[in-house]
């Protein structure tokens, strides 16, 4: 069910797919890759609305909608990465696993998909900058090396996910799902909007 190469392939696939057509939403017939897909599309999104954040002579206004755009992107991005532990833990469920007295890993799958998903973006915008034509004297070697290191730390971190799925299936390790339990667009617990409202 969980395949750090196949995670990484849909990442590229996609990155790529959406800088040239931005709206497309191609079928995915894995379910679980669907999920890592629209986990990816999220960490997609969130890069490039950061960007407009970023933009020279962006308005006050602009920004703050940007900000806002942020905030609602990125907790669609936490929910959809605890989605992607919530569908391995029912896999799992199935064969009896996790087995509860095997050690506990730090960190589940769904964020280690998320890092991935952030990495395949690295990638891609790197190695644009490595191919820029107008770009200064240094840039393309200095980019290229980026680009060596963060490919080694995509197929590090792939080895780790791999690994700590054969552990989990074999029972010999587990992992939980842990709740990022974000605060800030909940009118319930986040002061700065339950405050105004009472004022």
């Amino acid at each position: 069910m969980l395949s750090a190469d196949s995670i990484t392939s849909l990442h590229d696939q996609l990155t790529s797919l959406w800088h040239a057509e931005p709206d497309a939403d191609p079928p995915q017939p894995d379910p679980f890759l669907a999920l890592a897909g629209r986990q990816h599309r999220a960490n997609f999104d969130l890069w490039h609305i950061e960007d407009e954040a970023r933009r020279p002579g962006a308005t006050d206004a602009e920004i703050a909608a940007v900000k806002r755009a942020i905030d609602r992107t990125n907790q669609h991005r936490n929910d959809v990465a605890e989605q992607l532990d919530e569908a391995l833990l029912r896999h799992l469920a199935g064969r009896g696993l996790p087995n509860g007295d095997a050690p506990l890993h730090s960190e589940s799958p769904g964020p280690m998909v998320d890092r991935l998903s952030i990495l395949a973006l690295k990638i891609y915008h790197t190695r644009e900058e490595s191919l820029r034509a107008d770009a200064p004297e240094g840039h393309a070697e200095r980019n290229r090396a980026r680009l060596a290191v963060l490919e080694e730390q995509r197929a590090d971190l792939a080895l780790c996910l791999d690994r700590l799925w054969a552990e989990t299936l074999a029972g010999a390790r587990r992992f939980k799902l842990y709740r990022q339990l974000k605060m800030y667009n909940d009118p319930s617990l986040n002061p700065a909007i339950y405050g105004k409202r009472r004022s």
